[in-house]
């Protein structure tokens, strides 16, 4: 018997054994007694044991079904509990959220949001991990996970919450000090680069037209850290490569300063993302989503200080 089966004539055989009528089970549930009687029947074929000892004028419950609605009707009041805990994780934002992100794009924005979104979701609990790697969050067993950049095509469910593009900016003392250079050629010559460690994509200066013009140029500062070659443009120790969403306030305060050159294009534009793998959002991760979205800001508030902001060009 199939199982959605069992526990339906589960269900009856308690009501009928406390009713110990057929008709009056019948009547309850707008069911033929017959109705009710034949799932009795399959009921006990598939024990293979009589649960009720009938007669005309009575119907007891036997031996047998004595035990088995002892157990029933534990059995029938687990599934409606966990029935009802199902229904409130979707519609209670309660629980355990497990969320992967770029270290330095949660120190931003993830990390400053929780204290509010715990102040309206008081049950909730965060997992955070903080990683360069690229998480599956299906092996990886995350709710959600931000990811930055282009991404492949894949079964993963995802929602674009911002820009990401890289931009070249330095402190204004440090152009003070050293001037505004106007060409990948003028960096060469008397000009510090921050960099990131180790570069093997477009996110490093020797990706920049080709990488033919760093040949001698001065690194100043090689680190992993995003939020480290952030601050050390903003000392003022030389010009860096860093994303849109990390310096693009800063430029906007004139903390730093945006450079274009006349011999590089200006890098291409991909998104940020909120990736899950379940079709449908669950209450921890709609709540998650909307707090982190009207954190960001719509358009991204690094994109909205970059508009304000002039830039230096050549």
């Amino acid at each position: 018997m199939e199982t959605v089966k069992f526990a339906e004539h589960l269900s009856i055989f308690v009501d009928v054994a406390r009713a110990q009528s057929f008709s009056e089970v019948a009547r309850r549930r707008g069911m033929a007694a017959s109705s009710v009687a034949r799932q009795i029947d399959a009921l006990e074929t598939e024990l293979q044991m009589p649960l009720f000892a009938r007669s005309t004028r009575a119907l007891v419950p036997t031996e047998a079904g004595e035990v088995l609605l002892e157990r029933a009707v534990k059995i029938l009041h687990e599934m409606t509990e966990a029935r009802s805990e199902v229904i409130s994780l979707e519609q209670n934002v309660q629980g355990l959220l497990r969320v992967s992100c770029l270290p330095a794009f949660a120190r931003r924005y993830v990390v400053p949001l929780l204290d509010t979104l715990f102040e309206k979701h008081p049950r909730l609990q965060v997992d955070l991990e903080l990683t360069e790697r690229v998480v599956d969050p299906v092996v990886d067993r995350m709710d959600a996970v931000v990811r930055v950049g282009h991404q492949p095509d894949s079964s993963l469910i995802g929602q674009r919450i911002g820009s990401h593009r890289y931009l070249i900016c330095a402190a204004p003392a440090y152009l003070q000090r050293h001037g505004v250079p106007h060409s990948l050629t003028d960096l060469v010559s008397g000009h510090r680069l921050i960099d990131r460690r180790h570069s093997s994509s477009v996110r490093g200066w020797r990706e920049i037209a080709g990488g033919q013009w760093a040949v001698g140029a001065r690194f100043a500062l090689e680190c992993d850290d995003c939020d480290a070659r952030r601050l050390a443009a903003l000392g003022g120790l030389g010009i860096a490569l860093m994303p849109n969403w990390s310096v693009g306030e800063d430029i906007g305060a004139g903390r730093l300063v945006e450079l274009t050159f006349n011999d590089a294009a200006p890098a291409p534009e991909s998104g940020i993302y909120l990736l899950r793998a379940l079709p449908r959002a669950n209450a921890r991760i709609r709540a998650f989503t909307e707090h982190l979205q009207e954190h960001i800001g719509y358009p991204p508030r690094w994109d909205v200080a970059l508009r304000n902001c002039s830039v230096a060009t050549a």
